[in-house]
């Protein structure tokens, strides 16, 4: 067994990685650029070495370094984790030559498998079912125009180099494949050093779903069933779970049986995902094969009870598997949320800053039998840039059922805090309560068919409004009270003299006129309730509420001064409802988050409620003429000069931001009057990129 691991990674891999390490007895050593000197796997390993650089290309993505910093800390194997150096035949290569060991496959799966041209090729030959397409380079433009037209549209653009949804574009078109076939060409060459790009059939309303592998030295290799990777925006996976709803025990079997047959061919050992499109009918092809570690791989983890990262080691030293396929089951359901800094309520774009509060869920068996996991890279105070990809973490929920799983995972997003930057929790915790998710009818259209104009919040039905609206009331009388106290007035907050003239409320939710507010709020209905505190235990507080029809409710909320989550328990009608929201206050105004609701709200007693509705709202001013960077990134290309004319929908630049490339587009026809930046600045959000003026 190896001495010392050196993690040639990053962010939560690498911190996975070096857990699973330290239980096996083993040495860990992990290397960082200088955006990373003070990250989370850096503190956890025993050794830390300095690549320097601040980008992947400067640093992670050079091999001389990982193995100078192999011979410096006398490291005996190297685990790559997944992206960067993983899937880099010559990489493993060099690493033999030094007598270091690799921990994943041999350089000749590796080089068969990790270009998706010769995979195909490769699968094909072994009667392995594929998808229609041409299986060659592209060399052009107008080659692609050309094999789409003779393909069928709609047609897949994909690098034949990596993965992760980089360098893939979707073409309805011949217009969209001359587009597509460039930015798949420039991301690919950004990310993978490689610009080569193939096309292949599009199969509509597909599944995305995948075999994990496990094989030996010796030749053994099983399979251990399928996670369903489906929920994916620009083919980028966001949601996973293992198994798949939609698998019966015949094409699961199927699947799992050409999978070890393809990488049989192929020699391969260590832990590997083939990757299948599954369409309507249950007929699978063959997409891909992934020869590491699967971001997703932690849904497999618990279904199995395997660890995975152990797994790959112990192949690595040159141990035979310890499993039988036979004796591989599926045991319970588990999901997988993948939390980005992005802001879904501006279509995604990606986001950087400091995480002011992190507060994940416990890791713990709960007391239903259901199970929350958390693989990440991060801890408060740590600053998410633009040079990696935007993963914060991985939340896991695991339970005897697909449903309780769900609702364990539903639970768990909502105990996540995490403040200072834009994330996607909001839009996670909307498809968890999705009826269709939960169905699991469900296809990599998904995001595509269910939120058309991108993810705008979620409007809460009559019931959720009221709940929310009766906690934000009842807040305010808490916070009224400490107010009140910290003026040193002598108030019992239990006797009703504190609020005699005010108990009776209103809660009036905004209408969200500035765009760049969340959404979710867009309410105008008010709510007149009366609250009444009748007791108080350290930060948990008792109400009960009458609302202006006279139902009766009790209410316990928990509400600790110096945390933004508020835990509440509701009685009405005999029924009861649990809530953990994320609430705040901004001045005079009330702030509530909960699973995709994001509404603002006012208390207001009956006479002041009155009169807000003369007040007139807040309007957005006019940016009209400007062109404003929606995303921190680099300016990789301008399209126009000062003085063009302009179309409505045409591309103006690209901005390239965590890895993905965004085209910026004219919203009308007008004259470009200024440029503000130049080819390759480095842009913030709200930077203006130029100005235009309008054509007479």
């Amino acid at each position: 067994m190896f001495t010392k691991i050196l993690i040639a990674n990053r962010g939560e891999i690498a911190c996975r990685i070096i857990r699973t390490a330290k239980q096996m007895g083993i040495a860990t050593v992990a290397v960082y650029s200088n955006a990373d000197r003070s990250a989370q796997h850096v503190q956890l390993a025993d050794e830390a070495i300095a690549l320097d650089g601040l980008t992947a290309a400067e640093s992670y993505l050079i091999s001389s370094k990982i193995i100078q910093a192999c011979k410096e800390t006398g490291a005996d194997a190297v685990h790559p984790g997944y992206g960067f150096l993983s899937e880099q035949a010559t990489f493993v290569n060099q690493l033999e030559s030094e007598n270091i060991t690799f921990i994943g496959p041999p350089a000749d799966a590796i080089a068969s498998m990790g270009d998706k041209i010769k995979s195909k090729k490769l699968a094909k030959a072994h009667d392995v079912s594929t998808v229609p397409g041409h299986i060659g380079v592209i060399a052009n433009a107008d080659e692609a125009l050309k094999i789409a037209g003779e393909i069928g549209y709609p047609v897949m653009i994909k690098a034949s180099a990596g993965g992760g949804g980089k360098g893939m574009r979707i073409a309805h078109s011949s217009a969209e494949v001359a587009d597509g076939y460039a930015t798949a060409k420039r991301e690919a060459a950004a990310s993978f050093g490689d610009d080569r790009v193939f096309i292949e059939k599009f199969i509509t309303t597909p599944r995305h779903i995948e075999i994990q592998v496990l094989g030996d030295k010796a030749g053994n290799i099983i399979h251990l069933n399928e996670r369903e990777c489906s929920i994916q925006r620009r083919n980028q996976k966001i949601i996973e779970e293992a198994p798949s709803p939609f698998l019966n025990d015949v094409t699961r079997a199927a699947m799992g049986a050409e999978a070890v047959q393809l990488a049989a061919a192929v020699g391969y050992y260590s832990a590997g995902t083939v990757e299948f499109i599954v369409d309507a009918d249950r007929n699978f092809y063959f997409l891909e094969m992934n020869t590491r570690l699967q971001v997703e791989h932690p849904v497999t983890e618990l279904i199995t009870g395997l660890d995975l990262v152990e797994e790959m080691i112990r192949v690595a030293a040159g141990e035979s598997l310890r499993h039988q396929q036979d004796k591989i089951k599926i045991n319970g359901w588990a999901m997988e949320s993948r939390l980005y800094a992005e802001d879904p309520y501006r279509n995604f774009l990606p986001a950087i800053g400091r995480l002011s509060l992190y507060r994940p869920p416990k890791e713990t068996m709960h007391d239903d039998g259901t199970l929350t996991r958390n693989d990440t890279g991060v801890k408060e105070g740590d600053t998410i840039s633009i040079y990696y990809d935007p993963m914060i973490a991985k939340l896991c929920s695991w339970g005897p059922s697909r449903a309780s799983a769900i609702e364990r995972m539903q639970v768990a997003l909502d105990a996540f805090t995490l403040r200072g930057i834009g994330h996607n929790i909001p839009f996670l915790s909307a498809v968890m309560e999705h009826p269709r998710f939960i169905s699991g009818k469900i296809s990599t259209a998904f995001i595509e068919e269910e939120y058309q104009t991108g993810f705008n919040g979620v409007k809460p039905d009559t019931t959720r409004q009221q709940h929310l609206g009766m906690i934000i009331a009842a807040a305010h009388e808490v916070e009224t009270a400490r107010l009140q106290s910290f003026k040193h007035i002598q108030i019992d907050i239990l006797d009703k003299r504190l609020s005699t003239n005010y108990r009776t409320k209103v809660v009036q939710f905004n209408t969200m006129v500035d765009q760049r507010t969340p959404p979710g709020g867009s309410i105008e209905d008010d709510i007149q309730i009366q609250v009444n505190l009748i007791n108080k235990k350290n930060s948990t507080y008792e109400f009960t509420l009458e609302t202006i029809n006279k139902d009766k409710i009790s209410l316990q909320l928990d509400l600790a001064p110096d945390h933004p989550k508020v835990h509440a328990k509701l009685v009405e009608d005999g029924k009861a409802y649990t809530y953990t929201a994320e609430l705040w206050r901004h001045q005079d105004c009330w702030h509530i988050y909960y699973r995709g609701c994001n509404l603002s709200a006012h208390v207001r007693s009956a006479h002041a409620a009155a009169l807000a509705h003369y007040m007139k709202p807040v309007t957005r001013p006019n940016f009209s003429n400007m062109l404003l960077c929606p995303m921190p990134g680099s300016l990789v290309k301008i399209l126009v000069r000062e003085g063009d004319i302009v179309e409505p929908g045409q591309t103006l630049c690209i901005v390239e931001a965590m890895k993905m490339e965004n085209a910026l587009t004219s919203e009308k026809r007008c004259r470009v009057q200024s440029l503000q930046f130049n080819e390759g600045d480095i842009l913030g959000v709200d930077s203006t990129i130029m100005i235009f003026e309008p054509i007479d």
